[in-house]
């Protein structure tokens, strides 16, 4: 499979799009408190993204209703924003933002915890966390790599950042959802290749400088299996256990990886920082 390179000029206007996508997690992130319900999330994502000069991409994408996808506690992905979903204090929730600027798509989500989640869900939200860095450290070089030309590199391969994430969630006993994978993103909000989150014995392309995509791995505290409701969308575990998801838009650079999406949290927490060490230890 060929992917898709971005040239200089493609990359800054996709750095412009993510950057914009994780300020809208920056943004909502003080609003997101037990009582406000996912409608109102969704009204306030829509109304920040549209004054920035963009488009909430998920909105009408294939039938989609809403702005954003909020997927609380046993669902896996693509909630849909609603009234009557209220947020409690014992919950969790992802919300997923895709925005559209200037005709390029930057693609973010995090999961947030309310005040009285219990231990166990808090420890697979910050292990499914730690599953996503897994998977974007995987694609940084080894030392000899690096030491080579960059044209003579022996490159990752996609099936590099599964291994890594499947084997970060089967330290706890997780399961890791297979039938929802990350995608290629540019000028069209989904392209090659899909990026899966679990262990395969296919290769998969090499990863080159100017490829684009997400990772965006789905861990469940039970089964990986799930089911989707009659709307088309809202997906749920099948044991009705808690999931979490986190997600970034990354760009595969000459000596490993840039964090599109990566938001000022980040820039200082132990995972980004475990990220660039591995990324300095294999200059």
């Amino acid at each position: 499979m060929k992917l898709p390179r971005r040239n200089a000029k493609d990359v800054e206007k996709m750095r412009a799009a993510a950057r914009l996508a994780s300020s809208v997690l920056e943004f909502i992130e003080p609003q997101v408190q037990p009582g406000i319900s996912t409608l109102a999330l969704n009204d306030l994502c829509h109304e920040f993204i549209v004054d920035a000069g963009a488009y909430p991409s998920p909105l009408n994408y294939n039938g989609f209703p809403k702005s954003i996808c909020t997927s609380r506690n046993e669902v896996v992905c693509h909630g849909i924003p609603n009234d009557r979903e209220v947020m409690l204090p014992t919950d969790i929730v992802n919300i997923d933002i895709t925005v559209t600027l200037d005709g390029w798509f930057g693609d973010t989500s995090k999961t947030f915890v309310m005040p009285e989640v219990s231990p166990d869900v808090v420890a697979l939200v910050e292990r499914t966390q730690a599953c996503l860095y897994r998977g974007i450290a995987a694609m940084c070089f080894e030392a000899e790599e690096l030491a080579k030309p960059a044209g003579r590199r022996r490159y990752r391969r996609l099936n590099d950042i599964g291994r890594a994430i499947h084997a970060e969630a089967d330290r706890h006993g997780y399961g890791v959802v297979r039938n929802f994978v990350g995608h290629g993103i540019g000028d069209a909000f989904h392209t090659p290749p899909n990026v899966i989150h679990y262990r395969s014995s296919q290769r998969g392309p090499a990863l080159k400088p100017g490829n684009t995509f997400t990772i965006e791995p789905m861990i469940n505290l039970g089964t990986h299996r799930n089911r989707t409701l009659s709307d088309g969308w809202t997906a749920l575990t099948e044991d009705g256990l808690p999931s979490a998801q986190f997600e970034h838009t990354i760009l595969v650079t000459e000596d490993g990886v840039e964090v599109l999406t990566a938001r000022h949290e980040e820039s200082d927490s132990p995972w980004m920082r475990y990220v660039d060490s591995v990324r300095e230890d294999l200059k």
